[in-house]
């Protein structure tokens, strides 16, 4: 029994102080300048730039595709 303890003991013990080795880093090494982000905020306004046409063009096809044909075949006329 004693044993049973005692080896349990030290495998708590070991695991205890290896815990601090599994831990994240809390430190950041970013090094980025004004430069890097400028070009990713650049890269940000294109992509929604590029996104209000999108946005415009497909909700331009779901009214197309939803407005009744009666209502077209009035507007033709």
């Amino acid at each position: 029994m004693k044993t049973t303890i005692k080896t349990t003991l030290m495998t708590l013990a070991s695991v205890a102080t290896a815990s601090p080795v599994l831990a994240a880093s809390t430190q950041r090494s970013d090094s980025s300048g004004i430069l890097v982000w400028a070009f990713l905020g650049f890269c940000a306004l294109i992509v929604v730039a590029q996104l209000v046409p999108a946005l415009m063009l497909m909700l331009g096809i779901v009214k197309g595709v939803t407005s009744s044909k009666d209502q077209q075949a009035s507007n033709k006329a």
